[in-house]
């Protein structure tokens, strides 16, 4: 394929963009600027204007948002700028504005988390900032770390790797799709705590399901036992409206910045409670900083710097828009499509339909059809992306569905035309 050809391929996969400027974003905004969140959450018009500010594609419909949403077009101009911004001096940039520069991005996402910038690093994603911690606890052998079976992937195996290195016990326990209650799940994880518990990994939002855990009553429950708690933040952070006060006094935070917020790929932050960072050991040498300094866990060699600066811009996108008003649209438009299959005989939703449970993920499957399949034909014959997720012995078997800010309501009743058809 000559370079030609890839950007025709490239054009034909995007509409074209309306909102482009923050300008056009700010217009938009300014007369919708009375509507309460949960009213403007069901207003079309003005979220197909907002879609317009997204280079969605024309190929199929995205509902694997999850994973990594699209930036908005006018936050991918301004990272287009910064790249070639630095490009256009290289190491006098490096050796001069790199480090104020990203302090500017960390403080910004420390105001929005609710913490200090001297608790909170840039990293790639949420699994490098939870393995820093994980992998630099100071274990001993017999040590037990607590976790659930529908956790990330790569972070029980992180735990494995740590009971093969230091003789850690890894005890996993599994939650339930649809608790009765808070305290059921908070009685999960204290039933497997004993005196030999040193660290609680819970999700604030489950990835395979969309479950949002109850944080603050679980790190008061841990704490009360003398546990640390790492959580789990992959899916919270720009998609819930929250500070991190609102969660307990927890001890480490982790999340992706290019899931919710919207940055270019490869952006992720960690929160470390100050007088927690001193004992973790970094997972590279710095010997510049002290030891209760958090940048110590930050030294990770050259980086591509223009996705720190562009940080910046997707917050200022997110805050354009108000968190509120997100967190409404995504809440009501994930309902928008389960309240209408909830009580069909052959669908099985894995999500619960307690609005306080979840927001836009949520997970569904067909009876007797393997998610994998059902992923599949969704795709193949109906032009619809989403992931098969498949784990029978915690229950959940089905596809996730993760739409955004951009998904439109008519895009969802294609979805539910195709499962119910599917499912006779």
């Amino acid at each position: 394929m000559t370079s030609l050809s890839k950007r025709q391929f490239l054009k034909s996969l995007v509409g074209t963009a309306a909102l482009s400027t923050w300008a056009d974003l700010e217009e938009t905004l300014a007369n919708v600027a009375y509507m309460p969140a949960r009213t403007l959450a069901k207003e079309e018009e003005f979220w197909a204007k907002i879609r317009t500010a997204y280079p969605v594609t024309t190929k199929f419909i995205q509902l694997e948002n999850g994973y990594y949403s699209l930036a908005a077009q006018p936050v991918m101009d301004s990272y287009l700028k910064h790249i070639q911004a630095v490009n256009s001096v290289s190491s006098y940039y490096m050796r001069t504005r790199q480090f104020a520069d990203k302090r500017e991005s960390q403080t910004q996402l420390a105001n929005l988390l609710g913490c200090s910038p001297d608790e909170l690093i840039i990293t790639r994603n949420t699994t490098e900032s939870l393995d820093t911690v994980i992998g630099g606890l100071n274990w001993k052998a017999g040590d037990e770390a607590i976790m659930a079976m529908q956790d990330y992937g790569a972070m029980l195996d992180m735990f494995k790797l740590q009971a093969r290195k230091h003789g850690i016990i890894n005890k996993t326990v599994s939650l339930p799709n649809h608790p009765k209650s808070d305290e059921e799940i908070v009685s999960l994880y204290e039933q497997a705590i004993t005196p030999k518990t040193r660290l609680l990994m819970v999700c604030h939002m489950v990835n395979i399901t969309g479950q949002i855990l109850p944080i603050r009553k679980l790190t008061e429950m841990a704490h009360k036992h003398g546990v640390e708690v790492l959580v789990d933040g992959a899916h919270a952070f720009g998609q819930l409206n929250y500070k991190l006060s609102d969660l307990g006094d927890c001890d480490y935070y982790a999340s992706s910045l290019h899931k919710w917020l919207g940055t270019p790929l490869g952006a992720g932050l960690l929160y470390v409670r100050k007088d927690k960072i001193a004992a973790l050991w970094p997972m590279f040498a710095d010997s510049s900083v002290p030891d209760n300094d958090i940048r110590k866990l930050n030294h990770t060699g050259t980086h591509p710097v223009a996705t720190d600066l562009a940080i910046q811009d997707a917050i200022r996108f997110q805050e354009s828009i108000g968190l509120e008003r997100k967190e409404a649209r995504l809440r009501y438009i994930q309902h928008y499509w389960t309240d209408q299959l909830r009580h069909h005989p052959n669908i099985v939703l894995n999500t619960s339909e307690d609005p306080a449970r979840s927001c836009a993920i949520a997970n569904v499957g067909i009876a007797g059809k393997p998610p994998a399949d059902l992923a599949k034909v969704l795709f193949d014959k109906y032009k619809i992306f989403t992931v098969a997720i498949d784990y029978p012995s915690a229950g959940i078997q089905g596809v996730r569905v993760t739409p955004h800010l951009y998904t439109t309501t008519a895009e969802l009743d294609q979805f539910v035309k195709a499962l119910k058809e599917l499912a006779v």
